[in-house]
């Protein structure tokens, strides 16, 4: 019997067209307005828990950018990288204090030098016992709090997703996706995906017996 994997197809690239916007629609035009050179402020701060659409926005930025060779991506910030006019950081709260101050630095250098920095964490700036200079500084940009996507969104981003890929989508398998799967929306789309290939493997259309046979066969890989 041939065996599925949730993820038996790569995910879409992030961009900022794929990205569900919900009730995030104002940190989505900032971002469109860094990009474009049109934003009233080059320092862009999310923050939001864990599925709220932060690294998506970060990747999504960088490959925007990528055609800029000024464009640098780092977990941490190094000494070479001032040269740099437009960085993404994702995950601040985990900087140690050594890597605090090299992004204070940077933050000030692209200050000076009109540069773009779109970074991202858990928390506000001032909650994540950050070094007070440099959680003033990330506090001086725009600071956007991302909101999750409620069930109607996600279940609209399930429809939305379906409709692109050709696929019937009763109402029953979204439901009980949203029911009884993990609730962050890469997981919902790979488990939409793997539907796909697997209705277009039996040649059945997308049902909920399906999905749970689906499922079964995961558990038992």
């Amino acid at each position: 019997m041939k065996q599925l994997l949730l993820d038996i197809k790569p995910a879409a690239p992030p961009t900022l067209l794929n990205f569900i916007e919900g009730q995030n629609a104002e940190a989505l035009a900032s971002l469109n307005s860094v990009l474009a050179q049109q934003a009233p402020s080059n320092f862009i701060y999310l923050w939001g828990e864990t599925g709220s659409g932060k690294s998506h926005l970060l990747q999504a930025c960088k490959a925007l950018n990528l055609t800029n060779q000024n464009s640098a991506d780092q977990s941490f910030v190094d000494q070479d990288l001032v040269s740099h006019n437009f960085i993404v950081m994702d995950d601040v709260h985990l900087l140690d204090n050594d890597a605090q101050i090299e992004l204070f630095n940077t933050y000030n250098q692209l200050k000076e030098n009109g540069g773009t920095l779109i970074t991202a964490g858990l928390h506000a700036p001032t909650q994540m016992h950050l070094r007070g200079d440099l959680a003033t500084r990330l506090a001086w940009g725009l600071v956007y709090q991302l909101q999750p996507l409620n069930d109607a969104e996600k279940a609209l981003a399930l429809q939305n997703h379906a409709a692109e890929r050709g696929i019937r989508l009763p109402s029953e398998v979204v439901e009980y996706c949203l029911r009884y799967l993990r609730r962050d929306l890469s997981t919902l789309m790979a488990t939409l995906d793997a539907l796909d290939e697997w209705s277009l493997t039996t040649k059945k259309p997308v049902t909920v017996p399906m999905l749970r046979h689906l499922l079964q066969l995961n558990l038992e890989i």
